[in-house]
């Protein structure tokens, strides 16, 4: 089973994530299988797990939660065409290239929901020189596109 998360970047492009391994760790953490360098994001925010011809997800009791199309889930399974929401940021599940064409969300970066516990400022540059000092990896390499992708976003929602 060929799992990817694909991100929709502001200029309507999108980049493809494949999960790394049968059990997915997304959090901000660099030891992260991916990466999402945003304080927003928790540490270890939720978990993929591959089992049996089946996707689910489990929220590793984050605090600003995690959510499929829309909806705060504790644990989920997770079909095609589902949309993930980690924090600010928004991925579509493809799942053995189905959907074959994947709409694209309301909003590429999704209003956090209002009781996310944003920092007053996030220092978005910190985080792009926590990334250029922390070696050459996959991890690191989604961070950055990850990271590449919201930062005008974010910048244009006063959450720097």
């Amino acid at each position: 089973m060929d799992v990817n998360l694909v991100l929709f970047k502001k200029d309507g492009t999108t980049r493809g994530f494949r999960l790394p391994s049968a059990i997915t760790v997304i959090g901000r953490r660099q030891e992260s299988d991916l990466c999402i360098p945003l304080m927003v994001v928790s540490r270890r925010h939720c978990e993929l797990n591959l089992e049996k011809g089946r996707l689910k997800i489990r929220d590793l009791g984050s605090r600003n939660g995690t959510y499929i199309n829309g909806q705060r889930v504790d644990q989920a399974e997770v079909g095609p065409g589902d949309k993930i929401q980690i924090g600010p940021v928004t991925f579509a599940v493809q799942i053995d290239n189905q959907p074959a064409e994947l709409s694209t969300p309301d909003s590429v970066i999704l209003q956090p929901p209002e009781h996310l516990a944003v920092p007053e400022k996030q220092a978005v540059d910190q985080d792009e020189t926590f990334l250029e000092t922390a070696g050459d990896n996959l991890t690191d390499d989604v961070a950055a596109e990850i990271l590449n992708s919201i930062s005008d976003e974010l910048e244009d929602e006063n959450v720097t």
